[in-house]
């Protein structure tokens, strides 16, 4: 994740400008591991911010999608999420709760075989695996765990 001073320069050496609300959007999805939407980034900003729209924060993730500085994840809900860890990690969503979670894996070998596979040279990928979190299976099964 950056600074506040990296994406100030950042967002100047793109000619953006570093407005407050801009910096304040970035850092909040930055402090989190929840991977928000912009509604529910819009949300925890506003009693901060109450000038702020979500408009605004809309947005300033298009602008940070486009700087390469977010991911944007679509996990086949209607709202994006968004995500300041930019390297390379894949993410698993509980199908019960909606709780969207990092999950680093070794992925090289599947990489490997779909280059081999479609005669590509495979540059990037994305991986959403769904499932039952702890929480909701205890929820489900509390005798399981």
């Amino acid at each position: 994740m950056l600074t506040r001073e990296q994406l100030s320069d950042c967002l100047h050496e793109n000619g953006y400008k570093a407005t407050p609300q801009r910096l304040a959007v970035y850092e909040c999805l930055a402090r989190t591991n929840e991977h928000p939407t912009a509604e529910a980034l819009y949300a925890r900003l506003h009693p901060e911010y109450p000038a702020m729209s979500f408009s605004t924060v809309y947005k300033t993730m298009d602008i940070l999608h486009r700087l390469n500085l977010v991911k944007v994840l679509n996990m086949g809900e209607e709202s994006a999420r968004y995500d300041a860890d930019i390297s390379c990690h894949q993410h698993i969503q509980c199908t019960d709760c909606g709780r969207v979670e990092d999950l680093r894996l070794d992925l090289a070998a599947i990489r490997k075989e779909a280059g081999s596979l479609s005669h590509y040279e495979v540059q990037a990928q994305e991986l959403y695996i769904y499932g039952l979190c702890p929480v909701c299976r205890k929820k489900e099964s509390p005798n399981e765990l």
